[in-house]
C-alpha cells in the first residue's frame, strides 16, 4: 500500500518490530493475515488469510538430465555384466528388489533374459543376435560369466565345484562349432 520496495537476502532474518512497524504504516493486520473474499459468491471466508507473493525452493533435477538407455556398450573384463553409470555409458542393474518384483509378477522369461542373455551370458547374447537376425527361435541361456567367475573364485580357495547335469557354455561352444565346421565341409564337397 505504500508502494515501498525492500529486498531481503534468503537467509537473513528481520525482527518482528520491524515487521510490525511495516504492517501498521500501511493499515494492515499486525498479523500479517486479511480478509479473502470467495470470488464465486461474494462471501468472505471465516478465516483470515496471508496473501502476498510466495517463494518456493526447487530442485534441479531435471528427468532430461537423468534419462539414459543404451543397446550395447562396454562390459566389465571379468563378470563381462555391462558396466554401471551414464558416464561409462554403462546399463541399468537390475538388483535384488527388483527381481523379487519380476518374481512376484510371474515373469520368469523376462527375469531369465534380463539375468542372463542381456547380462554376463556371452555366448547366449551372440546366439540370441544370431537367431535374431536369421529369425530363428532364441537358444536356451547358457552358464553366466558371473557363475564361472564364482567357481574359478573357489576354486583358488581348493574347492572342487562340478556342475552336474548342465552343460558348461565352452562345452557347448566348442560342440556348436565342431556342427558349423562339419556343415561346412558338407556343403564343400556339393
Amino acid at each position: 500500500k505504500t508502494g515501498q520496495k525492500a529486498s531481503l537476502p534468503v537467509f537473513d532474518r528481520v525482527s518482528e518490530d520491524i515487521l510490525v512497524n511495516e504492517l501498521k504504516k500501511a493499515n494492515l493486520s499486525v498479523s500479517g493475515k486479511t480478509k479473502l473474499v470467495d470470488g464465486r459468491t461474494g462471501e468472505s471466508f471465516k478465516e483470515d488469510t496471508v496473501v502476498g507473493v510466495g517463494y518456493i525452493m526447487k530442485l534441479t533435477h531435471m528427468v532430461e538430465d537423468k534419462t539414459h538407455a543404451r543397446s550395447t556398450g562396454p562390459y566389465s573384463l571379468v563378470t563381462q555384466q555391462p558396466l554401471g553409470g551414464k558416464a561409462q555409458m554403462g546399463g541399468q542393474r537390475l538388483g535384488e528388489m527388483e527381481v523379487w518384483a519380476l518374481e512376484a509378477h510371474r515373469a520368469t522369461y523376462t527375469l531369465q533374459e534380463m539375468l542372463t542373455i542381456k547380462s554376463d551370458d556371452i555366448v547366449g547374447r551372440a546366439r540370441a543376435f544370431e537367431a535374431i537376425v536369421k529369425g530363428d527361435p532364441i537358444p536356451e541361456a547358457n552358464v553366466p560369466e558371473s557363475f564361472k567367475v564364482l567357481v574359478r573364485e573357489l576354486n583358488s580357495l581348493g574347492m572342487a565345484l562340478e556342475t552336474i547335469g548342465a552343460v558348461i557354455a565352452d562345452e557347448a561352444q566348442k560342440e556348436e562349432n565342431e556342427a558349423v565346421q562339419s556343415k561346412e565341409v558338407v556343403e564343400k564337397k556339393l
